[in-house]
């Protein structure tokens, strides 16, 4: 069962050495992502406290989702990497014994979030094709949250890339509405309008995030609750498009229910 989910965008320029001098332009959004995965409730060093102290996990598998060519599981001879983005960086994703298949960039920036909380050990990283239909998406976040009685997921994906006139596919009035209404979803935790994505739109608008998104929609209707929230409380983090694409950061938490 889903207990927990933060949704966070993928772009390799989240990553300071990626981003160079302006680095200090997307600060906001990495301490977004930081709160986000922080809310996981998986064991992570708590940054606050010297020596640090590691937080014991809450949950008993977290997975990350995230947008690729084809829908696949990685294992643990997987390692994250930006070399093809250019920057000499990677990091297994288990032991590093037998690190020889590369994720592809949604995973590795989720897996690079992950490291920056020192958490994630044990993480299991999951792709799903940009074009998967949605109902395909949905099927597989059922899985993933009938998978273990605690799941967690880490949502990597970003909005609309047509934001602005230098946004990578250009300005269409379209984008600005999409993202909104992506955000609201977010931060209602309403699964139904995230299940309702059209993937058509998504795609002229360079959406990245759609089948993501649409995956956790169906892990958080996979069991329990009922409505729009599916028993989730959202928080909305950050909603920007400091480069004309969507970046959308929010925390997902299973609602506690009490007995009389």
């Amino acid at each position: 069962m889903l207990i927990s989910a933060a949704v966070c965008p993928h772009p390799p320029v989240l990553v300071p050495a990626m981003a160079g001098e302006a680095a200090p332009e997307l600060d906001g959004l990495r301490a977004a992502c930081d709160e986000a995965v922080r809310g996981l409730g998986v064991a992570y060093a708590d940054a606050g406290v010297r020596p640090p102290r590691l937080r014991a996990s809450t949950v008993d598998v977290l997975f990350v989702v995230g947008g690729a060519q084809e829908t696949r599981a990685y294992g643990q001879d997987a390692y994250a990497t930006l070399r093809p983005y250019g920057l000499d960086w990677t990091s297994p994703v288990g032991d590093g014994a037998e690190a020889t298949e590369a994720l592809p960039l949604s995973l590795s920036i989720g897996h690079w979030l992950l490291r920056r909380q020192e958490a994630g050990a044990g993480a299991r990283y999951q792709s799903v094709a940009f074009d998967a239909e949605p109902e395909e998406c949905l099927r597989l976040g059922r899985h993933l949250a009938e998978s273990a009685e605690r799941v967690a997921l880490l949502v990597m994906g970003d909005g609309s890339a047509c934001r602005s006139e230098k946004a990578p596919g250009y300005l269409d009035e379209r984008a600005e509405p999409h993202d909104a209404a992506v955000a609201r979803a977010l931060e209602k935790a309403d699964i139904d309008a995230l299940a309702a994505l059209d993937p058509g739109l998504a795609h002229d608008l360079l959406a990245a995030g759609r089948a993501a998104w649409q995956v956790l929609a169906g892990a958080a209707g996979a069991r329990g609750g009922s409505g729009r929230t599916g028993g989730f409380t959202g928080r909305l983090l950050a909603d920007e498009a400091p480069y004309g694409v969507g970046y959308l950061v929010a925390a997902w938490r299973k609602e506690q229910r009490t007995g009389a």
